[in-house]
């Protein structure tokens, strides 16, 4: 009988956990403490889904319209994880909300614009 695969380690970048925090902040401050919770479980959930599938999200459009498609996103809508797929490591770069103006965003952040 075959193993399964053994997955792939995710690893958040500081900016990434940064990221967590504040809309963890954010909606603790302006909705509840549990509506917080569940969003950061449903995040998480979604940052652990990566370690078996992380093929499986879509590139970014604002990333292939300049040509780029090194990124991947996963999604728990409106939030975006902006990751990319290195050997058997899947790197977070960014968790934003997709209603932000994201051309600017991952222009900052991957780009370095």
């Amino acid at each position: 009988m075959a193993k399964p695969p053994a997955g792939y380690n995710v690893l958040l970048t500081e900016g990434a956990e940064q990221d967590l925090e504040s809309i963890y902040d954010y909606i603790a401050e302006y909705d509840t403490v549990a509506s917080a919770n569940h969003v950061l479980d449903q995040l998480m959930a979604m940052v652990e889904n990566l370690s078996h599938f992380p093929e499986r999200g879509s590139y970014p459009k604002e990333l292939v319209a300049l040509g780029i498609k090194e990124y991947r996103q996963a999604l728990f809508k409106p939030y975006r994880a902006i990751y990319r797929i290195t050997g058997e490591q899947v790197i977070i770069y960014l968790i934003a909300d997709g209603r932000r103006d994201m051309q600017s965003v991952l222009a900052r952040r991957l780009l370095g614009a």
